[in-house]
């Protein structure tokens, strides 16, 4: 098989235009279809078209889900994508480029039992799917085929069909040979989209741009452009000791993945590892007064994050990042699991107080890690001032929930806004 309908699941050696069975365009067409397993599942757009589904009207109209005018883009639908917005654009920036959006704010928990619905039945065609989050997971179908009496592309194909007629919801899949590649192909053709990546994957990665590659943020693919590499080509022509030399075992990873190695297998068992947000200075801090400004304003934001996921860390991880690249990381375990900026914000403070001694820092990062479901670390017996700065938070959450992001903010995170980079 190296043709697939995706409306009639027709099979075919040739590659034509349209289905001869139904007429259909949507045709997938690769020399490799019949043979790949790996495949990356990404709901479209999903927090936005679960809102356009239960709200007919807003179809044809352009939607953001987020907070208010001074809050963020937590998502948004494709028409206001042509517009420019994007994800975790701030709100005012988003309605600047398109006035006339639809804003609303979140509602987790309906994401999240459409979530349930949709690994559901992806989970129904193997054992071997492994969550990134709500909305994406990959999936291993090696050895399938028997099963379900077809390739494991007419099987995703299937599914892909199964899940807009059940829910309403839209996905793109990605197949490849491993998972690096299936989840670049399943950002290639969105929405409802089906896009595959074989043995041609090294020409295919050549020109492009080095954020594709996972772990190369903003600050990161600047200091690869620093040191002359523009693509994800450049990065593959480069002797790996070198980039090792630069970047160390970090250089090593971005070398395989420029020539599309990726040797991770689908772990069904390797959940969620931790819950951080980091940010780059416009100009080096080096202050304790300055980095606790930035740091209170991270710490509020993991805390949200690992509310809204109903997860809670025992661990605390403080990231620094020295003018010079080097990376600093101090951890703390808690006697009590924490979902709270407040707890956050007090054991980052005294990790950072610890390295603040005049030393130039060009990066703060704050994390959570050793997750429990926080139903769990509420059950903890010791869990009395959590308990209370928790309840304190949940209610901040739904004012802002209601009113905006910016309904509520501390003077401390208002000043930390003048020295991080927008990216």
């Amino acid at each position: 098989m190296k043709a697939l309908c995706r409306d009639c699941f027709w099979q075919g050696e040739a590659a034509p235009r349209r289905c001869p069975a139904c007429a259909s365009p949507r045709i997938v067409t690769h020399e490799q279809l019949g043979e790949l397993s790996i495949a990356h599942m990404d709901c479209d757009a999903f927090y936005a078209s679960v809102e356009k589904r239960d709200r007919p009207e807003l179809r044809d109209l352009p939607v953001i889900v987020g907070g208010g005018r001074r809050g963020v883009v937590t998502t948004c639908c494709y028409i206001a994508r042509v517009s420019g917005v994007r994800s975790a654009m701030p709100m005012f920036k988003a309605l600047k480029l398109c006035p006339e959006a639809v804003v609303i704010p979140p509602e987790f928990a309906k994401y999240r039992a459409e979530s349930q619905r949709i690994l559901g039945m992806a989970g129904e065609l193997t054992p071997l799917i492994q969550n990134l989050s709500l909305d994406e997971a990959w999936m291993d179908l090696s050895g399938t085929e028997r099963l379900h009496g077809a390739p494991p592309a007419v099987t995703l194909a299937k599914l892909q069909a199964r899940i807009e007629a059940q829910t309403g919801l839209t996905v793109s899949i990605g197949l490849a040979i491993n998972k690096f590649l299936a989840k670049v192909a399943s950002d290639l053709d969105k929405p409802r989209g089906f896009s595959v990546i074989g043995d041609e994957a090294q020409a295919f990665l050549v020109p492009r741009p080095l954020r594709i590659l996972p772990g190369v943020g903003p600050a990161m693919a600047a200091s690869l452009e620093r040191g002359g590499f523009s693509t994800v080509g450049d990065l593959a022509r480069a002797d790996p000791k070198d980039l090792v030399q630069r970047y160390g075992a970090h250089g090593l990873r971005l070398s395989a993945l420029a020539h599309g190695r990726d040797r991770r297998a689908v772990n069904p068992g390797e959940v969620r590892k931790g819950i951080s947000a980091e940010t780059t200075f416009n100009e080096d801090l080096s202050a304790l007064g300055d980095l606790e400004d930035v740091l209170a304003q991270l710490s509020e934001k993991v805390g949200r994050q690992a509310r809204a996921s109903g997860l809670a860390g025992r661990v605390v991880t403080l990231k620094l990042r020295t003018a010079d690249f080097r990376i600093v990381t101090r951890r703390r375990t808690l006697p009590v699991a924490t979902q709270t900026g407040k707890t956050l914000f007090a054991v980052g403070r005294d990790l950072l107080a610890r390295e603040a001694t005049g030393r130039a820092y060009r990066l703060i990062g704050i994390g959570i890690a050793d997750l429990v479901e926080s139903d769990a670390a509420g059950r903890d017996f010791f869990a009395g001032d959590e308990r209370r700065a928790l309840a304190g938070e949940k209610t901040l959450d739904a004012i802002r929930a209601r009113f905006g992001a910016g309904a509520v903010i501390s003077g401390r995170s208002f000043r930390a806004k003048a020295q991080v980079r927008d990216d």
